[in-house]
C-alpha cells in the first residue's frame, strides 16, 4: 500500500513539473502586443432636434386618385365643349390613353379603321367617332400611321371644360 501510495505522489509531482511553462510563449505575445494600446471609442454624433411640418394642404384635391367631373351650374346651355355624360361608355375608355397602342390600319368599305391594341393583350377595330382613353376622346381621324382624336378635359381648380388634341402614332417592330 505505501509503495502504490509513493508511487502515485510521484507521478502527480512528474505532471506538476512538466505541465508549468507550456504557454509561456503564448503568453508572453499576449502580454507585449497588448502593452502601449489604449482602445478609444469615438463620440456618439450629435442628434438633430426633430423639426414637425405642419401639412395644410388638405383643401387641394389629392393627386393620387382620380377626379370627379363636376357638371356646369349652368344646366348644359352656354359655350364650350361638354363631354355626353349620360352616353355608354365603350371598351376602350377604360384604359389611359397612353397605355394603348396602334398596331395597324384596314379598310372595308371604303372605311379606314385603325387596330388598337390594349395593355391586356386584345385588339379592337376603332373608326372614326369611336371613343378612346379615359379623358372623352373621340376619333376625329386615322391615316396610315396616325389616329387623331380629340379629348374633353376638365380643369381641376375652375370646373371648365376645354379640348385638345391628341394622337397615337402606329407602333413600329
Amino acid at each position: 500500500m505505501m509503495r502504490a501510495l509513493s508511487a502515485m505522489v510521484v507521478a502527480v509531482l512528474f505532471l506538476f513539473g512538466c505541465g508549468g511553462e507550456q504557454f509561456s510563449d503564448l503568453k508572453t505575445f499576449v502580454k507585449e502586443s497588448g502593452e502601449g494600446l489604449r482602445g478609444r471609442v469615438e463620440p456618439i454624433p450629435e442628434v438633430r432636434q426633430f423639426e414637425p411640418f405642419a401639412y395644410n394642404a388638405f383643401d387641394l384635391s389629392d393627386p393620387f386618385k382620380p377626379r370627379k367631373t363636376v357638371a356646369d351650374s349652368r344646366g348644359g346651355t352656354g359655350g364650350g365643349p361638354r363631354p355626353d355624360l349620360n352616353r355608354r361608355k365603350e371598351a376602350l375608355e377604360a384604359f389611359p390613353l397612353e397605355s394603348l397602342q396602334m398596331v395597324g390600319t384596314l379598310e372595308q368599305k371604303q372605311i379606314r379603321f385603325a387596330l388598337i391594341k390594349t395593355p391586356d393583350n386584345n385588339l379592337y377595330r376603332v373608326k372614326s367617332g369611336n371613343y378612346l382613353g379615359q379623358n372623352f376622346g373621340v376619333v376625329t381621324s386615322i391615316s396610315e400611321s396616325t389616329v387623331t382624336l380629340k379629348e374633353v378635359i376638365q380643369d381641376s381648380s375652375s370646373g371648365s371644360w376645354t379640348e385638345r388634341t391628341s394622337s397615337l402614332q402606329l407602333l413600329e417592330q
